[in-house]
């Protein structure tokens, strides 16, 4: 069966083996997990989001455990743009599968800078993330769809690989935000970032995360993450990649139907590094189970 079934998929100009992907942040550099992955399978790598400058990220705590998920606020920690291109990237552009880079700006000016560079290196696309939640700054871009527009127009302009934006739950109306991505020429949109949340030590009185609130990721937001895709995919002619709360190959049909073209894993790799290959090898049986001969014969058909 897996012979007949056509896995690839197509979301603007960026067109993937397939629609597993690793979302950035929980894979680190790919380097952690050449030994227990087979990288060169996957259909793409986002390392971890990278910033003009060296960031040290928040104070800890960072991460916080919950009861259907995980909260973090480690703040954009990375070596920043010069110590990406000249340790990280050489390596990543080997392993096989195509990567995107995630990177984060305080400005436009900065977003246009990052993708500039990252885009003369041979990447598959360039990720703008527009929606952290726990840096200062992080969401102003994600949150109104004239920001949202400017900046991916601008970011278009300046590079000529495919720019994806990666939108924040922690908005009134998602699909109107969607919609200035499309408008500024974003191949598609990533739906979602984390979900702005807490955790508190009642006995001390104070949160437990060193920056108050944090972004919280895992099974606990599947259902806002596929209520945010159902809403653009309805509104807005852009594809999408679906985000939050993956682990089984149920959730990556759920979100396909529900109008994502490829999904990230994110979460999910800290307890099981091998999950997004293992998602890769069951995907053709879940098609047939649909009478299905391709991923795109699935997208966006939710019935009601």
């Amino acid at each position: 069966m897996t012979d007949t079934v056509d896995l690839s998929t197509t979301l603007g100009r960026l067109s993937l083996p397939n629609p597993i992907m690793v979302a950035s942040g929980t894979f680190g550099y790919a380097r952690e997990m050449q030994n227990i992955v087979d990288v060169s399978k996957l259909g793409g790598v986002l390392p971890k989001t990278i910033t003009a400058e060296p960031r040290v990220g928040n104070a800890p705590w960072r991460t916080v455990e919950t009861s259907g998920g995980l909260m973090n606020a480690i703040g954009l920690d990375n070596d920043g743009i010069d110590a990406f291109l000249e340790h990280h990237l050489p390596y990543l552009l080997t392993i096989g599968a195509p990567i995107v880079v995630s990177v984060a700006g305080r400005t436009e000016e900065d977003f246009v800078s990052l993708a500039s560079r990252v885009g003369e290196k041979g990447v598959a696309a360039i990720e703008l993330n527009l929606s952290c939640p726990n840096v200062s700054g992080g969401i102003d871009f994600g949150i109104n769809p004239e920001s949202c527009r400017k900046v991916v127009g601008a970011t278009r302009a300046a590079c000529d690989v495919p720019i994806l934006a990666k939108l924040t739950p922690n908005v009134t109306r998602i699909a109107e935000v969607a919609q200035g991505a499309a408008d500024g020429g974003a191949d598609a949109v990533c739906l979602i970032n984390t979900v702005l949340a807490m955790a508190i030590d009642w006995k001390k009185q104070k949160p437990i995360l060193g920056n108050g609130m944090g972004g919280l990721s895992g099974p606990a937001i599947k259902p806002i993450a596929l209520r945010c895709v159902h809403q653009v995919a309805s509104a807005v002619d852009v594809p999408i990649i679906g985000i939050g709360g993956i682990a089984t190959i149920d959730d990556v049909m759920q979100f396909l139907v529900a109008g994502a073209s490829a999904v990230q894993i994110g979460t999910a790799n800290y307890y099981d590094p091998t999950v997004s290959t293992r998602l890769i090898e069951q995907l053709p049986n879940a098609l047939a189970e649909l009478n299905a001969s391709s991923v795109k014969e699935v997208v966006k058909t939710l019935k009601f």
